[in-house]
């Protein structure tokens, strides 16, 4: 046998480590076949991020923590529905009706006093479309968003649209009660969907296309069916209102927006945090002296 020139073969391919790869296996760079979860980080990262921030979040994605914010908030929120249908029982599950106008965690204007109900509300459902509704959509979006962002961003926004909706409410519709987590989920929806539109250029045009369409019909149809639970049913049960919509959109809008768009970046640098910050600060100051001195529910 000839003498073998090793500088002069081709060197075995290794991974940082140095260790030699498989054959058929594992290959070097993008040569290597992706898993299950390596396709999945790659899909929430063309959804939820623009181009430059994906490499980032590839780079170190992965399920530690797990979202366990939005699944949580979204058990709490079934159990509550569950219980009040089961308890107090319904003559139908698609409209609940007395067992939640008695709930101390229900808006209720003459009861405003009891702050806690400015955030319980969330927890109680006015029927089976309402959750129904309300959970798929928190659920499609915020497990993604809280992959990317994590659970404080997202709970921050999410809590951030539940106040705020609940305080529009006390000044806009002042004389009705509130229920549902509708707030929270238009803030979800509406940082998403700011992120979306900024960011369109750098998406694949259908797909930019198909979330901005895919929200809009979900508004719409959402909106469709709280004006028909506050202006049309003409049923003897307390009017809920739909202004928790706007606010909750709102905040998602500015808010959710700073959040979802500072991925990877220090907020407390962003001037546009501080901006978002003291003007809802501003809004829940004013929304205060509002119930307590002006609210034509005293």
């Amino acid at each position: 046998m000839g003498d073998i020139d090793l500088e002069q073969q081709e060197p075995f391919p290794v991974d940082r480590d140095g260790r030699r790869f498989r054959v058929g296996g594992d290959q070097p760079d993008g040569k290597r076949k992706m898993g299950c979860c390596e396709k999945f980080q790659q899909s929430v990262s063309r959804w939820m991020l623009p181009e430059d921030s994906r490499s980032k979040y590839l780079e170190r994605a992965n399920c530690c923590p797990p979202p366990i914010f939005i699944i949580l908030i979204s058990i709490a929120e079934l159990a509550v529905f569950i219980y009040y249908a089961v308890w107090k029982p319904q003559k139908q599950w698609v409209t609940l009706d007395e067992g939640i106008w008695t709930s101390p965690l229900t808006y209720k204007p003459e009861r405003r006093q009891e702050a806690w109900r400015f955030f319980s509300y969330m927890f109680v459902h006015a029927g089976v479309e309402h959750i129904v509704g309300n959970l798929v959509m928190q659920l499609l979006l915020g497990i993604p968003l809280e992959l990317v962002h994590k659970g404080f961003e997202v709970g921050m926004v999410y809590l951030a649209g539940v106040l705020a909706g609940s305080l529009c409410s006390s000044i806009f519709d002042p004389l009705s009660a509130l229920v549902g987590a509708s707030g929270g989920v238009y803030a979800l929806i509406g940082g998403y969907f700011m992120n979306a539109v900024v960011n369109f250029r750098e998406m694949i045009p259908l797909l930019g296309v198909f979330r901005i369409l895919a929200i809009v019909i979900f508004v719409g149809t959402d909106f469709g069916f709280a004006f028909y639970r506050r202006f049309v049913t003409n049923e003897a049960a307390l009017k809920v209102s739909f202004v928790a919509h706007f606010g909750g959109i709102v905040a998602g809008m500015t808010v959710g927006y700073v959040f979802f768009s500072a991925y990877n970046k220090k907020l407390l640098k962003d001037p546009r945090f501080w901006l978002c910050i003291v003007g809802y600060i501003v809004f829940v100051l004013f929304a205060v002296v509002f119930n307590i001195f002006l609210s034509p529910a005293s």
